[in-house]
């Protein structure tokens, strides 16, 4: 079963994975408030569900994400406070995905332009196919980037290369990111959405408070002093070990079978 909302973004379900994806063709599946508000209350409803493992976020026909629409942003023009807050409502979606207890995971096929590479940088798993390019060319219309872009390529890339990207407003390979360590699994086109939905599977075999305590302690990890950090971990590692799940994972251990996390 899937239900396509007015804001283009279908949501369906693969096993104990939730599948979001952008829908708009004739734009690319170009990206709206429409489509952030309705995002946004997907994952709310998702981190409710116990039976969730995994969030993958695509694009439909061929396309990850267009971006914005520019035609909107040329509307707006001159209303700075109309513009921010369709600013902020792309940044609570990139919030909310980051801040998330489940895996999220972006497929990538086509194009993954200005918000909509943001997005897929966002995500804590890249899976894309060799037709994929991502490209975050504000600079070719006198923008600067939104979305977390700039401090995710910072984050994962050398300065010097960030700033060549981001300067330059290049749009890049699958291949290119996969050598860089920002694409996690390159594919055949077309097989994108299979392999995330595959990797999506393999978490699924983990117990699900671990995947969250991890996603938590590495979201400010490289921030904070290393007694910080190491205190974080310490509290994580015995509400993990006492969770019922830690209490499966050693009976199975002792049992020589595999473990049944809940």
């Amino acid at each position: 079963m899937s239900t396509t909302l007015p804001a283009e973004l279908q949501i369906s379900r693969h096993d104990s994975t939730l599948v979001l994806t952008l829908r708009d063709p004739a734009s690319r599946n170009a990206l709206s408030p429409a489509i952030y508000a309705a995002a946004i209350a997907a994952l709310d409803d998702a981190a409710r569900d116990p039976t969730l493992r995994a969030i993958v976020l695509t694009g439909a026909d061929g396309h990850f994400s267009g971006g914005g629409n520019l035609n909107q942003l040329a509307a707006v023009r001159g209303q700075p406070e109309v513009q921010a807050a369709r600013v902020d409502a792309l940044h609570g979606w990139i919030a909310a995905m980051r801040a998330h207890p489940l895996p999220v995971i972006a497929a990538v096929e086509g194009a993954a332009a200005g918000a909509g590479c943001s997005l897929a940088l966002a995500c804590d798993l890249l899976v894309a196919s060799t037709t994929a390019r991502f490209g975050l060319a504000y600079g070719r219309i006198g923008a600067s980037p939104d979305g977390g872009a700039v401090q995710a390529l910072m984050q994962l890339l050398p300065r010097q290369q960030a700033l060549e990207w981001l300067w330059l407003a290049q749009v890049r390979s699958a291949a290119d990111l996969h050598r860089a360590g920002l694409v996690n699994r390159l594919t055949d086109p077309g097989q994108a959405l299979d392999e995330a939905l595959a990797l999506a599977a393999s978490l699924a075999h983990f117990a699900p408070n671990v995947i969250a305590s991890v996603k938590r302690l590495s979201a400010d990890a490289a921030a904070l002093p290393l007694a910080t950090h190491l205190d974080r971990e310490r509290d994580a590692f015995i509400a993990n070990i006492n969770h019922d799940n830690g209490g499966e994972g050693l009976a199975a251990w002792r049992e020589k079978r595999a473990p049944q996390f809940r």
